[in-house]
């Protein structure tokens, strides 16, 4: 990969992050959630399909197709999981 493809990717998943903390709102802690499973996920997507050799939507070196997906998995996810609410014991 070049330096242009890391930094494309790079812009794009923290694109992907503050898309999704726009349209699911919070706080500053949740947009800094946001963008690390943003970041995250694009990058696990972004090796999968290099490792593993699947690609769709291919921009140079950059598998944009798995790497999008995989950062909206990661997204989804990690506001599923906040959304827990843990009742103490009195």
């Amino acid at each position: 990969m070049t330096i242009p493809s890391y930094l494309l990717g790079f812009l794009i998943s923290t694109l992907y992050g503050t898309a999704f903390h726009l349209w699911r709102g919070g706080g500053a802690g949740r947009l800094l959630m946001n963008l690390i499973l943003g970041w995250v996920g694009f990058w696990l997507g972004q090796f999968i399909g290099t490792f593993f050799g699947l690609g769709f939507l291919n921009i140079g070196p950059l598998n944009l197709g798995i790497a999008t997906v995989m950062s909206f998995l990661f997204l989804a996810s990690g506001h599923w999981l906040s959304q827990v609410e843990v009742k103490r014991a009195r």
